[in-house]
């Protein structure tokens, strides 16, 4: 039997935090929740906590701890609340702690993640920053550390499955895996695959959010739509796997059931396919080596018909072209990509820019990125520091557009 796995949910109300508590309740036996956060989603919080019998709670400050106590009721023993980002690290890498699901979006889930890894944890990275920002030092921590590194994203986590079995996937290599010619990363291409290119200047929030095969938040929707999501996804997949960019290749399949393939030396290609549900990628993380029993139900093949691959257009994705340059110009570019990005969708989806500004303002903040010496950070404040430096670029640019 394998020993219990007391679980720690950083971001515990979103789709990847709800998704895998969905898991943890289907084998009791094996996984028990130890912390859950939340930032603005106190009451479901709350709810979520009494049923999974939480010991503690990480909230962002004092009128979060208060709405808790607010929101608790019932007979069940209220657990220790935690407040601030201080706590969400140091819950991270508690000695309680045998597993950390790293699903807060954005960059503020970097040091938390950063602090399980450093500590030794099996972290399951569905937090893009980590990698996308903080790549060198994250994958560093790891090999120092010993910890376990297990993608959850479903693309990465199907070349995860996809990889050479050598007992030493879940460590951080420093070297391509032995035999592989290309990654290949599957997109469903969003909601405006099919809009004309014209029109992309009168595109919604709403439309952009429409994600035809995935129930997601409105940020990663828009990624989604952007094709931001997808490279940011590149980054990571060079990180995880020690892959060089120019082996690694972006595929539009708008059916979502391959989720990423593999390319080998002798021309074979392996694949995994699945449902379009995070329950899968999740549960293959909990129980890895092993695997259990996710909730998800029978891939009815024969009622797919076809399967349809396509290349992506850098002219209709240009977020897309604008992950590879980042990649290229180092760790600093890369940083402020992601920056640019959350600042930009934010002013999208806030009505203050046009859809087609998201590129503009990503790239006007890589032109300032390149002009920064090329080494990368080596400390997560030096990380931060660049973020930062970014964002208030992006902000700027924002306003001139506005």
């Amino acid at each position: 039997m394998p020993a219990l796995q007391r679980i720690c949910i950083l971001g515990s109300t979103g789709s990847i935090g709800t998704s895998t508590l969905d898991v943890i309740a289907r084998h009791p036996g094996r996984f028990v929740v130890h912390a859950l956060s939340a930032h603005s989603r106190i009451e479901a919080l709350a709810q979520q906590a009494r049923v999974h019998a939480a010991r503690i709670v990480i909230v962002p400050d004092a009128a979060a701890r208060q709405r808790f106590l607010q929101s608790w009721v019932g007979p069940q023993p209220r657990p220790e609340i935690r407040v601030g980002a201080q706590a969400l690290a140091e819950t991270a890498a508690e000695a309680d702690v045998t597993t950390v699901m790293a699903a807060i979006v954005g960059a503020a889930g970097l040091p938390a993640a950063l602090a399980a890894a450093q500590a030794g944890k099996r972290v399951l990275l569905a937090n893009k920053e980590a990698l996308v920002a903080a790549g060198s030092l994250f994958m560093q921590a790891v090999r120092q550390s010993g910890a376990q590194l297990l993608p959850i994203d479903s693309e990465h986590n199907a070349i995860f499955q996809c990889l050479p079995h050598n007992g030493h996937r879940a460590r951080a290599p420093s070297t391509p895996p032995s035999g592989v010619r290309r990654l290949l990363l599957t997109a469903s291409g969003g909601p405006l695959r099919l809009i004309p290119l014209d029109q992309f200047e009168a595109v919604t929030p709403d439309q952009a959010c429409a994600h035809p095969t995935w129930q997601m938040g409105r940020k990663i929707s828009v990624d989604s739509a952007t094709m931001v999501n997808k490279g940011l996804e590149v980054i990571e997949a060079h990180w995880l796997f020690a892959m060089p960019a120019q082996q690694i290749q972006v595929v539009i399949h708008p059916q979502s059931v391959v989720h990423s393939m593999v390319e080998y030396e002798d021309g074979s290609i392996l694949a995994q396919l699945g449902q379009p549900d995070m329950r899968t990628p999740i549960a293959y993380g909990l129980a890895y080596p092993e695997r259990v029993d996710s909730g998800v139900g029978l891939l009815e093949l024969t009622r797919l018909g076809r399967l349809d691959f396509e290349p992506p257009d850098m002219l209709r994705f240009p977020c897309l072209q604008l992950a590879f340059d980042a990649l290229q110009l180092g760790q600093g570019a890369c940083i402020a990509m992601n920056a640019a990005n959350e600042v930009a969708v934010d002013g999208f989806l806030r009505g203050h820019i046009r859809y087609t500004e998201i590129a503009r303002i990503i790239e006007s903040c890589l032109d300032d990125a390149a002009s920064l010496p090329g080494t990368a950070p080596e400390s997560l404040d030096e990380v931060l520091e660049l973020d930062a430096r970014a964002r208030r670029r992006a902000v700027s640019t924002s306003r001139l557009l506005q």
